[in-house]
């Protein structure tokens, strides 16, 4: 038996989850937050015990060295060598990777790290996971899970953009989504919910949390994203706008103090608007929700204008793949907020969707809320790209 952790690493925190495979049986999982900070958080949970620390962690190599300890004092592992493999997931895999790839060179650490153009909010800190890991455990199985790869199905109508041809060949300015290790992971769990081969569905899979992204799967393939050459386009998000008019931009620098160099239009689009930009409030949606129902006039329209460009692309999705059969909601909001989903699906009745709501309502929800004889059907499915990761590090392993 071996054991695999698997590991998404954000600026200033480590988010993990340790696997006993090919069980895929979870053994703990944890989170590091506040890296570089001297009141840095480390949370592991295993065997129904939560256990929290606040110490000083210096950077990404310091945060891998104290979860790995942690494994051994808290008795869930005796020795480093019982991890075999780590997996880590990388937003941008740009038009190198297509697909899971092994680490067996510095070269693809330096293509993750180049490839931060794309997703500035998190290819630098994925690398930096990469890193801390090759330093500190260096002959294990080592591999990356692209957010990307699921997309490179897309057809070319689909990720092409109505610019002069040189800026795709020579600058490849394309399309390339994100969130496609949930969206596939997502879509073929409603495969087996639904009892029928993925390649006989056409599914519409929301990823709905902080950020946010919805995907046409035709057949089990990705034919269309919501996100576009970074995750900051498509869909209206927690602090991201979604997609704008382009002209907007020399418009505000022109017009504005606000927009003066490239990093200010980064961060007001990335960190500033969507959600918490026109409640004022939050990019939180239960706090735009609690504000809604107090009468907030700035939060409701922020809640208003979320499932507004919700429905949009599916009903784009829907038309993209000349039907649907079911739509997949899933992520921190698509998972939990059951209010949210019924708001979106009502304006889906035309198609065949509905929403029962005892079956909506259910927390923990799983599976089908809609109704037994209803023509597209509607699942929540908890997404698991934590598994997905330590199953590609599985399939890749140097045997």
């Amino acid at each position: 038996m071996s054991k695999t952790i698997s590991i998404n690493a954000g600026s200033s925190s480590l988010k993990w989850q340790l696997y006993q495979m090919p069980e895929e049986k979870v053994l703990a999982k944890g989170l590091i937050e506040r890296i570089g900070k001297e009141d840095a958080i480390s949370t592991v949970k295993f065997d129904d015990q939560n256990v929290s620390e606040t110490l000083a962690i210096k950077d990404h190599t310091a945060a891998v060295k104290i979860l790995l300890d942690d494994l051994i004092h808290l008795g869930i592992i005796k020795s480093y060598d019982e991890i075999t493999g780590v997996g880590h997931r990388v937003v941008a895999g740009g038009t190198y990777f297509n697909e899971s790839v092994l680490v067996d060179s510095e070269e693809v650490i330096e293509k993750v790290e180049e490839l931060a153009l794309l997703a500035p909010l998190h290819n630098k800190a994925n690398a930096a996971g990469i890193r801390a890991f090759k330093e500190i455990l260096p002959d294990i199985t080592s591999v990356v899970v692209f957010d990307t790869a699921f997309h490179t199905t897309m057809p070319e109508v689909a990720y092409r953009y109505p610019l002069p041809n040189k800026y795709f060949t020579e600058n490849k300015i394309r399309k390339y989504g994100a969130h496609g290790t949930s969206h596939y992971y997502v879509a073929h769990e409603a495969a087996k919910v639904l009892g029928k081969p993925i390649a006989e569905l056409k599914l519409i899979t929301a990823h709905m949390g902080n950020g946010v992204s919805l995907t046409a799967v035709d057949s089990g393939k990705s034919v269309d994203t919501s996100m576009g050459f970074t995750p900051l386009g498509g869909v209206m998000m927690g602090t991201r706008t979604g997609d704008l008019d382009p002209a907007i931009i020399p418009y505000l620098m022109d017009n504005t103090d606000d927009f003066k160099t490239p990093e200010d239009i980064r961060r007001i689009f990335n960190h500033e608007s969507g959600l918490l930009g026109i409640s004022g409030l939050s990019n939180d949606m239960r706090e735009i929700e609690t504000a809604t129902k107090n009468g907030d006039k700035d939060a409701s329209l922020a809640y208003a204008m979320f499932v507004d460009r919700i429905v949009k692309h599916i009903g784009a999705y829907a038309a993209v793949m000349n039907g649907v059969d079911a739509i997949v909601f899933t992520a921190g909001i698509g998972e939990n907020d059951a209010h949210i989903r019924e708001e979106i699906i009502k304006h889906f009745s035309w198609i065949g969707a509905d929403i029962v709501a005892e079956r909506n309502e259910v927390r923990p929800a799983y599976g089908v809320v809609s109704s037994d004889d209803a023509k597209v059907k509607v699942l929540v499915i908890p997404t698991d790209e934590e598994l997905v990761i330590a199953r590609d590090v599985e399939r890749l392993k140097v045997k």
